[in-house]
């Protein structure tokens, strides 16, 4: 039995249904919070399953590769390109975040740098582990004495792009021999990895680590960035650089 191949889909163009939808809606003078909730309404009627791509793991480099990593930079006797990694490293900062630091954003009698209108546009408070001060200070006092505003700028007194940190880890990776690259996240993926294998509850790293969980908002508003940097500095006594 010869059985007949289904008839092949027609479909109206995108565009024109698009202009029939229009002119069914446009009377109604939708916003897009109105279109948003028309769609989903609309897909859950038509049975649209969504496809997800599964999510990778991000690669995390290993205590080792820091290890190595951070020798190569140290090596190289540069105070700015040093402190601009230990940055990273300690605070778990983002790349933007990072560019933007001034130099009266440095708490040296907290052990805190403020970071400004960070991801959200939310500002909050980053720690830095005391046995970095020293070394930060330096840095710190060596922009300050040629008028620089920003933490990380360059001699033209601009701060650093994303860009330009981007390429200074890559080429201390390449000069490290890793296998894999390092970038600005995945430094903070190192931070915030480490800090919670060393115990230290997801809450109370929260604060600074610049995250936000619908499911647990509540809960991180009762603390306080005191609370986590307690946590914070008892375990960066066992941190690898």
């Amino acid at each position: 039995m010869i059985t007949a191949e289904p008839a092949p889909l027609r479909r109206t163009p995108a565009k024109r249904k698009a202009q029939q939808l229009a002119s069914t809606l446009r009377h109604e003078r939708p916003d897009y919070v109105y279109l948003k909730e028309v769609f989903r309404q609309l897909s859950a009627e038509l049975g649209i399953v969504v496809p997800r791509t599964p999510k990778r793991l991000s690669y995390v480099p290993s205590v080792e590769e820091i290890r190595r990593y951070y020798e190569t930079v140290w090596r190289t006797r540069k105070l700015g390109d040093l402190v601009l990694i230990k940055t990273l490293l300690y605070t778990a900062v983002r790349v933007s975040e990072l560019a933007a630091i001034r130099l009266a954003d440095v708490d040296f009698d907290r052990c805190q740098v403020r970071i400004n209108e960070g991801k959200g546009r939310k500002d909050r408070i980053v720690p830095f582990p005391s046995a970095f001060k020293e070394t930060l200070a330096l840095h710190h006092d060596r922009l300050r004495q040629r008028g620089a505003i920003f933490l990380f700028e360059s001699s033209w007194k601009k701060p650093y792009s994303d860009r330009g940190v981007r390429r200074l880890l890559e080429r201390y990776a390449t000069a490290a021999g890793l296998t894999h690259p390092i970038s600005p996240h995945r430094l903070r993926h190192f931070l915030l990895t480490w800090l919670k294998k060393q115990g230290i509850d997801d809450a109370l790293i929260q604060p600074y680590s610049g995250h936000a969980s619908r499911q647990s908002l509540e809960i991180y508003s009762r603390l306080a960035i005191a609370d986590a940097q307690i946590a914070y500095a008892d375990a960066m006594g066992r941190f690898p650089v």
